[in-house]
């Protein structure tokens, strides 16, 4: 297996990379809503099964957080990614409950090569994440910069003083 990392060049539009799968566990649904969203229906079975999700959910930010998780594991890491500047879309299509096993896959929708900072490009995600059900559960989209193969750098090219 290669260790070369992704670079921009290798994020063409319309490549796919799975995400996932992902086992959600009772735990750490509560672990992370004691933390960070500590609403009845994040932290007792009972209430969530009498709230509109239906059984103990994760919160949004908890299946946000998931997600990013698996985009990690599936390419960010293996990749030149030097952060990303937001996120346009997130949408929680329906709830994430305990025991669900969540999957996905991120498509390229767009790339191209930044003008402010040489040697690097922009590359437009979308990125869908469903449970064991093949339900939508998680949409998203967002930019993620990554550096080129040849930076201008390692080219001989000085970006200060270039055209």
């Amino acid at each position: 297996m290669s260790t070369e990392k992704l670079s921009f060049e290798d994020f063409q539009p319309g490549r796919r990379f799975a995400l996932g799968p992902k086992l959600v566990t009772t735990e750490e649904i509560i672990e992370f809503a004691s933390e960070f969203d500590p609403q009845p229906m994040h932290l007792d079975e009972a209430a969530g099964r009498v709230s509109i999700l239906g059984g103990l959910a994760a919160s949004g930010w908890h299946t946000s957080s998931m997600f990013m998780r698996m985009m990690a594991d599936s390419y960010v890491l293996h990749s030149l990614c030097e952060g990303a500047p937001g996120v346009d879309l997130m949408e929680w299509r329906k709830p994430v409950l305990a025991g669900d096993t969540l999957s996905g896959h991120s498509t390229v929708l767009e790339a191209r090569p930044m003008r402010s900072r040489p040697g690097m490009g922009i590359v437009k995600f979308r990125h869908e994440v469903e449970n064991q059900r093949g339900e939508l559960v998680c949409v998203s989209e967002n930019s993620v910069m990554f550096g080129m193969r040849a930076r201008p750098a390692d080219i001989g090219i000085n970006p200060e003083t270039s055209a």
